[in-house]
């Protein structure tokens, strides 16, 4: 089984017993409070498998499917057979990366809480547009490039953040794609120039 697909049975099942637990959802979300003061930096991580609702879980999943399988195709392809690996430890890492400008912003309010895989799944998504920036993803039947989703989904996340009407992790959204989009190229310089020659000079 890809591990994309094993992540999000994962992460389905402990959101679905955290919206049936309160004190779970209270001791593993993302509280900058708790994790600066109270050294609780295993929130860093465990925030990542929590969602505020059914909906919230289903659109991070599904955009997760889109692209997981994608990625690991790519990372196999360019890495040498390595692409499982490689996904797992860009997935991993970029929940607490994408979470330290909440933490850094937030950490003198007790109050601040957040959910949600947004940083990680954000991070899958720019690596593949980095790879592949007008590679076809058919949303609901209908073809959109790569590039095309990315933007919408940041703007998307753009305007939630500042509404601030939820408690999930939206700037998690910005810097978890930042690091997905560096990812691959960290590992591989020369992707970066792929890239560029792909975006400027589309065949």
């Amino acid at each position: 089984m890809d591990f994309h697909i094993i992540i999000i049975v994962i992460t389905c099942v402990i959101s679905i017993i955290a919206f049936r637990s309160s004190a779970l959802m209270e001791k593993c979300q993302l509280n900058a409070w708790s994790v600066v003061r109270r050294n609780e930096y295993f929130r860093l991580l465990s925030y990542g498998f929590l969602h505020a609702d059914f909906f919230h879980l289903l659109i991070n999943m599904f955009v997760l499917w889109s692209f997981g399988g994608a990625l690991i195709y790519y990372f196999d392809i360019i890495f040498d057979s390595n692409g499982e690996l490689l996904f797992l430890l860009l997935y991993v890492s970029s929940i607490p990366i994408s979470a330290l400008f909440s933490v850094k912003k937030n950490k003198k309010n007790p109050d601040y809480n957040a959910v949600g895989a947004s940083g990680a799944v954000s991070a899958i998504v720019y690596c593949v547009i980095f790879l592949n920036p007008y590679g076809m993803l058919r949303l609901w039947g209908i073809p959109m490039p790569n590039i095309v989703f990315g933007v919408a989904y940041l703007i998307y996340s753009g305007i939630m953040a500042k509404r601030k009407v939820d408690n999930v992790g939206h700037d998690a959204h910005f810097w978890g794609a930042v690091y997905g989009f560096l990812f691959a190229g960290i590992f591989k310089p020369m992707l970066f120039a792929n890239f560029f020659r792909n975006i400027f000079f589309v065949n």
